[in-house]
């Protein structure tokens, strides 16, 4: 049996305004609802990453593992229009890491 020996990982880092978000609260609930709709459909490690003090900004980090790489550029490109169409916030940055 031969086995592939090598293993892709992509990551991404995405950043959200929520202009309607007053507070911490309408952000969290934002952020919760986009992480599990996508953690669900598509099985990618995903999180909150940063601006956690920030009430309208959110940034989310996801990361795709594949044996091979065509793959793993098509799944993140895959969770990304997803997310981008699938949150009631805008998709303001992508940043590939």
């Amino acid at each position: 049996m031969r086995y592939n020996n090598y293993m892709h990982i992509l990551s991404v880092k995405l950043v959200f305004n929520i202009p309607h978000a007053m507070s911490l609260k309408d952000k969290r609930r934002v952020c919760r609802s986009i992480i599990e709709k996508t953690r669900k459909k598509f099985n990618v490690s995903i999180a909150e990453v940063a601006s956690q003090d920030k009430h309208q900004i959110l940034t989310i980090g996801v990361a795709v593992i594949s044996g091979e790489m065509a793959h793993a550029r098509r799944s993140l490109d895959e969770v990304i229009r997803y997310m981008d169409g699938n949150t009631d916030a805008e998709l303001i940055e992508i940043d590939n890491l």
